[in-house]
């Protein structure tokens, strides 16, 4: 028996800035905690049902240390004995905890909450000064590369363009338009303040009006975050490779955010027990790893669709978050996909990437889309730095 989602709900991405950043005053345990409880209200009591709480969150200072996994659900009122626990995985994080409960709902038949929460307006990336990134020598001793770097040097290798890069994000910014006017976005709950007035219903981060001319006059971000030295290393590593172009600016790139997602789970027989109606299962899941480029998405997803007895070809809509738009690409072509039934209404590049997030926000799009097409096979994959990585193949279950 595969494990099924009951249920997966988000909050809109709010810019993840502290000047003018709708969620900005939003502690992150609050706006998890704003989710727990709207699960309580959708599935009553199953408070008492969930059996375990794994949340993704990259940056675990501050507002999101002490085990926000944890202390979300205290917030929320339920009860202490529902046990939390958060995990860093990168970016991958979020999408990485779903695979992690979605394996103890199998094994063990129960009722199980997966997620994640970032608040990048709040608690800046880099604020935990991890050693990778704060010492450049410990870094390089581990083939630590910027990852702006790391997506310009895909770029390089695989015959990518700056004019490909622009195309593909004007391209994102324009489908998430679109979804947003047409209310595509149905696991969104808006974010309320104490009083109950409603802060954010929607994702701010997308742009209006973006076109691929526009993109092309704004300056690769290599100019601010990298040395020729990291420049002359990778070259070292790639000694067929003469020169890596930096073809990555704030607009191809994803934007900051601030967001929660939550996803519930069980066991199919712990489903029927306690009336819980599901809308997919999980046929696979898998983690990898790559070294240097952030293309383990690839790897994640080859190992997931063997494990579901499955191939590219049967996925009708795959859902991957854009790790700078060469990358994106990178995986497209590695599975020859027509951008149709990719990324169909816009991804990170557009909506905005709340690191600790993303990747289980991704599970509720992927659901919302595949209900409005009434669709069958779907897929789920996201990378981040230190070449991790995580998918899932879903299959959708017909009410």
């Amino acid at each position: 028996m595969k494990p099924v989602i009951i249920d997966a709900i988000r909050t809109p991405r709010g810019r993840g800035t502290s000047k003018g950043g709708s969620l900005s005053e939003v502690r992150s345990a609050d706006l998890l905690a704003g989710l727990f409880t709207e699960m309580s209200e959708r599935h009553p009591n199953v408070e008492t049902l969930v059996d375990d709480t794994v949340i993704g969150c990259v940056t675990q200072v501050g507002d999101q240390g002490s085990n926000i996994g944890k202390v979300a659900s205290l917030r929320a009122n339920w009860p202490a004995s529902v046990p939390g626990a958060t995990i860093n995985r990168f970016c991958a994080s979020g999408l990485s905890a779903v695979n992690a409960v979605a394996a103890q709902a199998q094994v063990h038949d129960s009722v199980v909450l997966g997620g994640g929460v970032e608040m990048m307006s709040r608690t800046a990336m880099f604020a935990d000064n991890g050693v990778m990134f704060a010492d450049k020598a410990f870094g390089r001793s581990i083939q630590s590369v910027h990852p702006v770097l790391g997506a310009d040097l895909v770029a390089s290798l695989h015959g990518i363009s700056r004019e490909d890069c622009d195309a593909y994000a004007a391209l994102s910014q324009n489908r998430a338009e679109a979804a947003r006017a047409r209310g595509a976005f149905a696991s969104i709950i808006p974010v309320r303040d104490a009083d109950g007035t409603v802060l954010l219903d929607q994702d701010e981060t997308i742009r209006s009006g973006v076109t691929a001319e526009k993109l092309a006059s704004l300056p690769p971000v290599f100019r601010k975050v990298g040395t020729q030295e990291d420049v002359d290393d990778l070259l070292k590593v790639f000694p067929d490779l003469k020169e890596i172009t930096h073809v990555h600016h704030a607009g191809n790139a994803p934007a900051m955010a601030d967001g929660a997602a939550l996803v519930l789970l069980a066991g199919e027989e712990s489903a029927k027990r306690h009336g819980l109606t599901p809308r997919a299962r999980i046929l696979a899941t898998a983690e990898a790893n790559v070294a240097i480029t952030q293309t383990g998405a690839v790897d994640a997803s080859r190992r997931a669709l063997q494990r579901a007895g499955l191939t590219a070809q049967d996925i009708e809509l795959w859902e991957v978050r854009d790790s700078f738009a060469a990358v994106t690409l990178h995986y497209a072509r590695a599975f020859d996909l027509d951008l149709d039934v990719f990324n169909v209404n816009g991804s990170s590049i557009a909506l905005g990437h709340p690191m600790g997030a993303t990747g289980a926000m991704l599970v509720g799009t992927l659901l919302d889309e595949m209900d409005a097409r009434d669709l069958r096979y779907g897929l789920v994959a996201i990378a981040g730095a230190a070449g991790v990585a995580s998918a899932a193949v879903i299959e959708r279950i017909n009410s």
